[in-house]
């Protein structure tokens, strides 16, 4: 560069020569190479860490939902005897009369809130624990397992053996009401009888039992009696004006137990009910003929 300079000065005015030896050392300047960041020192270990510049697209976490799990108390027995899976559409008053439950018995079992707190998916206890902290054997179980019969290669079983099953369907029905019959069974439109009467006539109750529900809390059934007459058999009266029963009433064949009402109807009347294994079934079945 000076001997650049040097050249320059001999045939250049000193007006022009001053400018452009300025101009070069300004040139020269920029090409100097950016001095580079002094390294900064981890004084706890001694060892350099080169300083680094923070991305501008780190990326931003959105907080964590804080939104409750369900209760999952049982849910390693799912599927198993004594356990119910809650479904779309479930309330612990229905679960509890498809269980031969009393459904606040269902709310103390598994910690509930409220008989409102379930949520689909959920695994629900429906039969108490026995001594040993195991759930008992569920009534009606039956509905939920096939029927074993014999083999066909097997003989007959002896009479005193089918006997001992015959008292859980041996029951001596009667009528719930003494009016006339307005219909009969559907599997789809009405799942029991739908009996006619005044307001205030008596319901009975149609075989010996225990009151497992009486309320008002399924929506479609009005003022409700539900009894239980064995492990496989309950009976359902709806509609009614008055309760006369309790829950865990025992009563007995012929007891009057409502009033016959139009509550949840549009008219006065009886709605029938008869459910082996929690399932409907026609109740002309197991009634006299009258």
């Amino acid at each position: 560069m000076i001997q650049k300079i040097k050249c320059l000065q001999r045939v250049l005015p000193v007006t022009a020569m001053a400018l452009l030896t300025g101009a070069m050392l300004q040139l020269a300047g920029c090409s100097t190479p950016m001095p580079t960041r002094a390294p900064v020192v981890d004084r706890s270990t001694g060892n350099a860490v080169t300083a680094s510049k923070p991305s501008v697209d780190a990326p931003v976490f959105a907080p964590i939902d804080s939104k409750p799990l369900p209760n999952l108390m049982n849910s390693q027995h799912a599927g198993k005897p004594g356990y119910y899976t809650v479904k779309p559409g479930d309330t612990v008053m229905q679960i509890g009369r498809n269980t031969s439950q009393n459904w606040r018995d269902i709310v103390k079992w598994n910690n509930l809130e409220s008989a409102n707190q379930i949520e689909v998916g959920q695994v629900l206890r429906v039969v108490p624990l026995d001594g040993n902290g195991a759930a008992t054997k569920p009534p009606g179980a039956a509905a939920t397992a096939p029927t074993i019969t014999p083999l066909p290669s097997l003989p007959p079983a002896p009479a005193s053996a089918s006997a001992s099953a015959a008292p859980e369907d041996d029951i001596p029905w009667m009528w719930p009401s003494s009016g006339t019959l307005i219909s009969g069974y559907d599997e789809v439109k009405s799942k029991g009888l739908k009996i006619a009467g005044k307001l205030g006539d008596p319901v009975y109750a149609s075989a010996d039992g225990r009151v497992v529900y009486a309320g008002s809390g399924l929506r479609g059934y009005g003022n409700l009696v539900i009894l239980k007459h064995n492990e496989t058999y309950l009976t359902a009266y709806a509609h009614n004006q008055t309760l006369l029963v309790k829950e865990d009433q025992t009563v007995r064949k012929g007891q009057r137990i409502a009033d016959m009402g139009s509550s949840d109807a549009d008219k006065v009347m009886l709605h029938f009910e008869v459910r082996r294994n929690g399932k409907p079934v026609d109740p002309a079945k197991y009634l006299p003929v009258r």
